[in-house]
């Protein structure tokens, strides 16, 4: 029996300003491919390395996600995540979660502990504590928001992390995080938490999304990029940049990740820059911004 080739791709958000330092993204991104990759290499499965790699994303502050969430108009951190298995097409999430420091555990928890695919608000904080997930003690210590003012720029200020893996068994699967738009409604949820629109896994291609999450529901983003290689002859390539030229059609900007069970990676976007890593088959890695 032979191993199928290994592949990530992770991102830390679609948006950053034109200008802007993220030489530490940068670092913190490689060193998370690079640690999936060995993950990967002694037989990780992709579903574990994804939730590795998203809790590592959400805890380190600098992206908006976990962490570096920033508040609703309100001044709470509501924070969604989503979780899916490309073989056995499982998936899990949770929006409008308060109160616990890893969406993505959460989401996972669903996915393997519940019969449901999606928990929301109070729901999904007392499941999470019934799950004995860490929960966060004092939110005014615990958040450092990665929008420290409000974005110069207008429209929703988006801000997402991401990661998709293909293991040596040739499994996929995609997860994506995220603490929503910059100045959010209470309650709002966008494309993260929602399979189909900002995750996607199945045995053909893993994907997970950033940007104005309204547009990548309407769009239907992750899900619209799975069926156009089921049901045509697109290349990745071409079904992800028309997937994405949709979100630009409905007046929405972001991007997206994508990554086959042949290795094909794909890292489209069409705002200023997106926060990506990726580690191709040959043992390649990039991490760029811009």
């Amino acid at each position: 029996m032979t191993s199928s080739p290994i592949a990530m791709v992770i991102h830390g958000g679609a948006g950053p300003l034109k200008g802007g330092d993220y030489s530490r993204e940068v670092v913190h991104m490689r060193g998370l491919i690079e640690a999936g990759r060995d993950r990967l290499a002694a037989g990780a499965s992709a579903l574990d390395v994804v939730v590795e790699t998203i809790v590592a994303l959400e805890a380190s502050g600098l992206y908006v996600a976990g962490r570096g969430a920033s508040p609703n108009t309100a001044g709470d951190f509501e924070l969604d995540a989503s979780l899916m298995d490309g073989p056995t097409r499982r998936a899990g999430a949770v929006a409008v979660l308060t109160g616990f420091k890893s969406p993505i555990t959460a989401a996972r928890a669903v996915m393997e502990k519940t019969p449901h695919v999606m928990l929301a608000g109070a729901g999904a904080a007392a499941f999470a504590a019934s799950e004995g997930l860490e929960p966060i003690g004092d939110p005014a210590a615990w958040f450092t928001p990665a929008w420290k003012t409000v974005p110069p720029h207008k429209g929703l200020s988006t801000g997402t992390v991401g990661c998709i893996a293909l293991d040596s068994s040739g499994a996929l699967a995609a997860g994506t995080s995220t603490g929503g738009v910059f100045g959010k409604k209470p309650g709002r949820v966008g494309d993260t938490p929602i399979p189909g629109a900002g995750v996607w896994a199945d045995t053909r291609v893993a994907v997970s999304c950033t940007g104005v999450g309204e547009m990548f529901i309407r769009a239907a983003v992750a899900s619209q990029i799975a069926h156009r290689l089921r049901f045509t002859d697109e290349s990745l390539a071409t079904a992800a940049e028309a997937s994405l030229a949709e979100v630009a059609l409905l007046g929405g900007e972001g991007g997206l990740i994508a990554l086959t069970a042949a290795g094909e990676i794909v890292m489209p976007y069409n705002s200023a820059g997106m926060k990506r890593a990726a580690l191709y088959p040959d043992g390649r890695i990039v991490s760029d911004v811009f």
